[in-house]
């Protein structure tokens, strides 16, 4: 297995657990349709689902609805949310940077805190560019670098092996002048929007327990470290607690996060 591959199975066994975060994620998908400007009768196309919380409310905004993701746990949560939703998704696993449908198949794609963990961003952008219709629109949220999730995956990457040559770090997906290059000449009406995700939280501690659990690039980090570097480990946690300080204010965690819009030429 070449190390692209290594990094896209290891990414998939870390997002295996991340079920438990979707009752955070459910809010800002909300926000993400509305930004979408989702309608009935839209065909849209969502990338990376996970548990499927922004294609689950597309589908109740009246939209024919597929989801992709490549993390079969993930899945398995959509299709046990979409039945209890009472809604008909078409569930898909496969990979952002091959997907698996005809060109111009949607009027939206969309992503929520997805797409940007593909390796590769301008194959993932080709991806989901083909895939929708012209005058169709494309939309996403992402991590901007300078808030708490952003500063996250940089302390992070100060405790982990480089990345594999040729992968983008996924935090410049929430970097406006980032986006506007990689969508390039191929959208018009490009339009940024910036909102806020509110976790309840009793403290650092219970943050970061939370995430050490469930998100998957700390998750493999505390593994590694737990078995190789103890005292590394707790050096980590010392500082993701002093981050987590800085966002957190009456047992409320503040995770700003950055939304794109954008139709195809």
């Amino acid at each position: 297995m070449d190390a692209l591959a290594q990094f896209k199975e290891a990414q998939k066994q870390g997002w295996a657990h991340f079920v438990p975060l979707e009752v955070m994620t459910t809010p800002p998908a909300a926000r993400l349709i509305r930004h979408a400007r989702v309608r009935a009768g839209h065909r849209v196309l969502d990338v990376c689902c996970g548990t499927g919380v922004a294609a689950l409310t597309a589908s109740r905004a009246g939209a024919s609805v597929t989801g992709l993701d490549f993390t079969p746990q993930l899945l398995e949560r959509a299709r046990e949310n979409a039945r209890i939703c009472g809604v008909e998704i078409e569930w898909h696993e496969g990979d952002v940077e091959a997907l698996p449908f005809p060109d111009a198949s949607f009027d939206v794609v969309l992503s929520q805190y997805g797409h940007m963990f593909a390796p590769r961003p301008d194959v993932a952008v080709a991806q989901m560019l083909r895939v929708l219709k012209p005058g169709g629109t494309i939309a996403f949220s992402t991590w901007p670098p300078e808030l708490f999730v952003g500063r996250t995956f940089q302390l992070v990457s100060r405790y982990m092996p480089p990345l594999p040559p040729g992968v983008a770090p996924p935090v410049l997906w929430g970097d406006p002048q980032v986006v506007r290059e990689r969508l390039g000449s191929a959208v018009s009406d490009l339009v940024f929007d910036r909102a806020t995700m509110h976790v309840p939280a009793l403290s650092a501690g219970h943050v970061r327990g939370m995430v050490e659990r469930t998100a998957g690039p700390i998750l493999k980090l505390v593994d590694a470290l737990a078995a190789s570097d103890p005292d590394k480990l707790a050096t980590f946690r010392r500082e993701y607690d002093a981050l987590v300080a800085d966002y957190l204010e009456d047992n409320v965690m503040r995770q700003g996060y950055l939304l794109t819009r954008a139709t195809k030429i």
